[in-house]
């Protein structure tokens, strides 16, 4: 397997992780691909030669190696890092396609126009791309570990197994090696699955109250915004001509009463009789 390849795929994915993702991918490197490539695989190398039973008999060695490790955990690591790091490639296949349609949309409608702000944002689409990727990877995780520990029975290797399969003569004893070694890392690698497991599971929780505050904050802002839009309507009506209901219910104010009142008490004081004068 070639992980130096494999490492530059993985590494176009960082530029798209949240801060739980960088942390993801230092753990898979250091804790885990390093590991599996340094010291792994060098323990496990020569397993089936070291596995020794106190018998003779063609067959029967492989046959109680077989039974007692039907897959080998440097396969089986290796096959969980495959898988685990797969769904990352989806966030940048769907980054490649925002890109194709960026540069198609700047071919049709010229450099200036832009139909993404910025096509890495995880925005729309591209928020529930990530966020599957990583139940997906949640998922796969978790599935490994059931395996392992449904495989050998809880993570545990003895140093001595018994074995009674045909074409064994009789109860066979059969000795692993390095049990200590192996014991040490397959603890070691189970511990590291299981703190990938726990970053996958707080970053889904990040992202989804980021989500959740970024739509409080858009709602927050529609509701300030209505009573200023409530407002500006209501002055710009303040001057239109009011319904005939309306005009009906307002009392009649007399016009020009201020210029009339003076002279109509002027006349009536003067048509009005001395009273004074008759008696």
């Amino acid at each position: 397997m070639d992980w130096k390849t494999f490492q530059a795929l993985l590494s176009g994915v960082n530029k798209y992780s949240t801060a739980f993702g960088r942390i993801w991918l230092s753990v898979v490197f250091v804790f885990r691909v390093m590991v599996y490539v340094v010291a792994a695989e060098r323990v496990w190398s020569d397993e089936q030669k070291d596995f020794d039973c106190n018998t003779r008999q063609p067959g029967c060695t492989n046959v109680c190696y077989d039974h007692f490790f039907p897959i080998s955990h440097i396969r089986l690591w290796a096959l969980q890092l495959i898988f685990v790091t797969c769904p990352s490639f989806m966030v940048v296949m769907h980054v490649a396609y925002r890109n194709e349609r960026e540069r198609k949309y700047h071919a049709k409608h010229g450099k200036e126009t832009k139909l993404y702000e910025n096509t890495g944002k995880k925005h729309g689409g591209l928020w529930w791309t990530y966020l599957l990727s990583l139940f997906i990877k949640t998922g796969i995780e978790i599935s490994f570990l059931y395996i392992l520990h449904k495989i050998y029975d809880s993570f545990y290797l003895p140093r001595l197994v018994k074995c009674e399969i045909s074409p064994c003569p009789n109860l066979v004893d059969c000795y692993i090696g390095h049990p200590t070694e192996k014991k040490v890392f397959t603890y070691f690698m189970v511990g590291a699955s299981a703190l990938c497991i726990v970053l996958n599971i707080c970053e889904i929780f990040y992202l989804v109250a980021k989500r959740v505050v970024r739509i409080g904050h858009k709602m927050k802002k529609k509701r300030k915004m209505l009573p200023d839009e409530e407002y500006s309507k209501g002055k710009s009506c303040s001057d239109c001509t009011l319904p005939i209901s309306r005009l009906e219910m307002q009392p009649l104010k007399p016009r020009f009463s201020s210029h009339l009142q003076a002279p109509l008490a002027a006349h009536l004081r003067a048509s009005a009789p001395d009273l004074s004068t008759a008696r």
